[in-house]
Protein backbone atom coordinates (compact mmCIF):
# COMPACT_ATOMS: atom_id res chain seq x y z
CA UNK A 1 0.00 0.00 0.00
CA UNK A 2 1.75 3.15 -1.25
CA UNK A 3 1.17 6.56 0.28
CA UNK A 4 2.20 10.08 -0.68
CA UNK A 5 2.11 13.34 1.21
CA UNK A 6 0.90 16.74 0.02
CA UNK A 7 1.08 20.00 1.96
CA UNK A 8 -1.24 22.88 1.11
CA UNK A 9 -2.10 26.24 2.67
CA UNK A 10 -5.33 27.98 1.74
CA UNK A 11 -6.37 30.15 4.63
CA UNK A 12 -7.81 28.61 7.75
CA UNK A 13 -6.66 25.02 8.09
CA UNK A 14 -10.00 23.98 9.58
CA UNK A 15 -11.70 24.68 6.23
CA UNK A 16 -9.32 22.66 4.08
CA UNK A 17 -9.04 19.84 6.61
CA UNK A 18 -12.82 19.37 6.63
CA UNK A 19 -12.99 19.23 2.83
CA UNK A 20 -10.09 16.83 2.34
CA UNK A 21 -11.32 14.45 5.04
CA UNK A 22 -14.33 13.86 2.76
CA UNK A 23 -12.30 12.78 -0.28
CA UNK A 24 -11.85 9.11 -1.17
CA UNK A 25 -8.18 8.22 -1.29
CA UNK A 26 -7.25 10.61 1.52
CA UNK A 27 -5.92 8.59 4.43
CA UNK A 28 -5.32 11.41 6.91
CA UNK A 29 -5.17 15.16 7.23
CA UNK A 30 -3.16 16.98 9.89
CA UNK A 31 -3.53 20.71 10.49
CA UNK A 32 -0.35 22.57 11.25
CA UNK A 33 2.16 25.26 10.46
CA UNK A 34 5.10 25.55 8.09
CA UNK A 35 7.16 28.00 6.11
CA UNK A 36 8.23 30.19 9.02
CA UNK A 37 11.17 31.02 11.24
CA UNK A 38 10.09 29.86 14.71
CA UNK A 39 10.59 26.25 15.85
CA UNK A 40 7.54 24.60 17.43
CA UNK A 41 5.27 27.63 16.99
CA UNK A 42 2.03 28.00 18.89
CA UNK A 43 -1.28 29.10 17.45
CA UNK A 44 -0.94 32.40 19.29
CA UNK A 45 2.46 33.01 17.69
CA UNK A 46 1.10 32.16 14.25
CA UNK A 47 -1.84 34.53 14.71
CA UNK A 48 0.57 37.41 15.35
CA UNK A 49 1.59 37.17 11.68
CA UNK A 50 5.23 37.66 12.65
CA UNK A 51 6.56 34.09 12.39
CA UNK A 52 6.25 33.65 8.62
CA UNK A 53 4.35 30.37 8.97
CA UNK A 54 1.23 29.49 7.05
CA UNK A 55 -1.70 27.60 8.47
CA UNK A 56 -1.52 24.45 6.36
CA UNK A 57 -2.66 20.88 6.08
CA UNK A 58 -0.53 17.82 5.48
CA UNK A 59 -2.49 15.21 3.54
CA UNK A 60 -1.51 11.56 3.36
CA UNK A 61 -3.18 9.99 0.33
CA UNK A 62 -3.27 6.87 -1.81
CA UNK A 63 -2.00 7.78 -5.31
CA UNK A 64 -3.73 4.69 -6.73
CA UNK A 65 -7.07 6.29 -5.82
CA UNK A 66 -6.32 10.01 -6.00
CA UNK A 67 -3.51 11.76 -7.87
CA UNK A 68 -1.56 14.79 -6.70
CA UNK A 69 -3.19 16.77 -9.51
CA UNK A 70 -6.62 15.66 -8.22
CA UNK A 71 -5.66 17.08 -4.82
CA UNK A 72 -4.71 20.37 -6.45
CA UNK A 73 -8.03 20.47 -8.31
CA UNK A 74 -9.87 20.09 -5.00
CA UNK A 75 -7.60 22.68 -3.36
CA UNK A 76 -8.30 25.31 -6.01
CA UNK A 77 -12.04 24.54 -6.02
CA UNK A 78 -12.44 25.05 -2.28
CA UNK A 79 -10.48 28.20 -1.45
CA UNK A 80 -9.92 31.55 -3.14
CA UNK A 81 -6.45 31.50 -4.75
CA UNK A 82 -6.81 35.14 -5.89
CA UNK A 83 -6.71 36.93 -2.55
CA UNK A 84 -3.30 37.77 -1.16
CA UNK A 85 -2.88 36.77 2.48
CA UNK A 86 -6.61 36.44 3.02
CA UNK A 87 -9.44 33.92 2.97
CA UNK A 88 -12.90 35.18 3.83
CA UNK A 89 -12.70 36.99 7.17
CA UNK A 90 -9.17 35.72 7.91
CA UNK A 91 -6.35 38.14 7.08
CA UNK A 92 -2.58 37.93 7.42
CA UNK A 93 0.37 36.09 5.87
CA UNK A 94 -0.53 33.01 7.91
CA UNK A 95 -3.65 32.72 5.70
CA UNK A 96 -1.80 32.79 2.37
CA UNK A 97 -2.51 30.44 -0.48
CA UNK A 98 0.56 28.25 -0.96
CA UNK A 99 1.66 24.85 -2.18
CA UNK A 100 4.64 23.13 -0.55
CA UNK A 101 5.70 20.35 -2.98
CA UNK A 102 7.36 17.32 -1.38
CA UNK A 103 9.26 16.40 -4.55
CA UNK A 104 10.45 17.73 -7.88
CA UNK A 105 7.55 15.87 -9.52
CA UNK A 106 4.99 17.55 -7.25
CA UNK A 107 6.60 20.94 -8.03
CA UNK A 108 6.35 20.24 -11.78
CA UNK A 109 2.68 19.27 -11.45
CA UNK A 110 1.87 22.29 -9.26
CA UNK A 111 3.62 24.76 -11.56
CA UNK A 112 1.89 23.24 -14.59
CA UNK A 113 -1.54 23.34 -13.00
CA UNK A 114 -1.18 26.96 -11.83
CA UNK A 115 -0.04 27.88 -15.37
CA UNK A 116 -3.13 26.11 -16.81
CA UNK A 117 -5.47 27.97 -14.46
CA UNK A 118 -3.80 31.26 -15.33
CA UNK A 119 -3.85 30.67 -19.10
CA UNK A 120 -7.50 29.60 -18.99
CA UNK A 121 -8.41 32.62 -16.83
CA UNK A 122 -10.30 30.25 -14.59
CA UNK A 123 -10.69 32.94 -11.94
CA UNK A 124 -11.76 36.57 -12.48
CA UNK A 125 -8.58 37.80 -10.76
CA UNK A 126 -4.97 36.57 -11.04
CA UNK A 127 -3.94 33.48 -9.06
CA UNK A 128 -1.62 34.56 -6.21
CA UNK A 129 -0.95 31.07 -4.87
CA UNK A 130 2.77 30.66 -4.23
CA UNK A 131 4.78 27.49 -4.69
CA UNK A 132 7.19 27.45 -1.78
CA UNK A 133 9.95 25.06 -0.72
CA UNK A 134 8.81 22.23 1.50
CA UNK A 135 9.73 23.00 5.08
CA UNK A 136 9.45 21.47 8.50
CA UNK A 137 5.82 20.87 9.31
CA UNK A 138 4.66 21.44 12.88
CA UNK A 139 1.34 19.82 13.77
CA UNK A 140 -1.07 22.29 15.33
CA UNK A 141 -2.33 21.85 18.85
CA UNK A 142 -4.69 18.90 19.44
CA UNK A 143 -7.81 21.06 19.63
CA UNK A 144 -7.26 22.12 15.99
CA UNK A 145 -7.32 18.55 14.65
CA UNK A 146 -10.61 17.33 13.14
CA UNK A 147 -12.00 20.67 14.27
CA UNK A 148 -15.06 20.85 12.04
CA UNK A 149 -16.36 17.41 12.96
CA UNK A 150 -16.19 18.30 16.64
CA UNK A 151 -17.44 21.92 16.27
CA UNK A 152 -19.77 22.03 13.25
CA UNK A 153 -22.34 24.14 15.14
CA UNK A 154 -19.82 26.79 16.11
CA UNK A 155 -20.66 30.01 14.14
CA UNK A 156 -17.37 30.18 12.20
CA UNK A 157 -17.78 26.56 11.13
CA UNK A 158 -21.44 26.98 10.23
CA UNK A 159 -20.80 30.03 8.04
CA UNK A 160 -17.38 29.26 6.57
CA UNK A 161 -17.02 25.47 6.42
CA UNK A 162 -20.51 23.97 6.14
CA UNK A 163 -21.13 25.60 2.72
CA UNK A 164 -17.89 24.06 1.43
CA UNK A 165 -18.89 20.61 2.64
CA UNK A 166 -22.34 21.02 1.08
CA UNK A 167 -20.75 22.10 -2.23
CA UNK A 168 -18.46 19.09 -2.16
CA UNK A 169 -21.25 16.64 -1.40
CA UNK A 170 -23.79 18.10 -3.82
CA UNK A 171 -21.92 18.99 -6.95
CA UNK A 172 -18.38 17.77 -6.83
CA UNK A 173 -16.96 15.32 -9.32
CA UNK A 174 -14.77 13.85 -6.60
CA UNK A 175 -16.08 10.70 -4.97
CA UNK A 176 -16.71 11.44 -1.33
CA UNK A 177 -17.16 9.41 1.76
CA UNK A 178 -19.50 10.54 4.46
CA UNK A 179 -17.88 10.88 7.84
CA UNK A 180 -19.97 9.92 10.84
Amino acid sequence: MKEEVATLAGGCFWCLEAVFLEIDGVRSVVSGYLGGTVANPTYEQICSGRTGHAEAIRITFDPAVLSYRDLLEVFFAFHDPTTLNRQGPDRGTQYRSAIFPASAEQRRIAEGYVAELTAARTFPDPVVTTIEPDARFYPAEAYHQDYYRRNADQPYCAFQITPKIQKLRQGSRWATRRRA
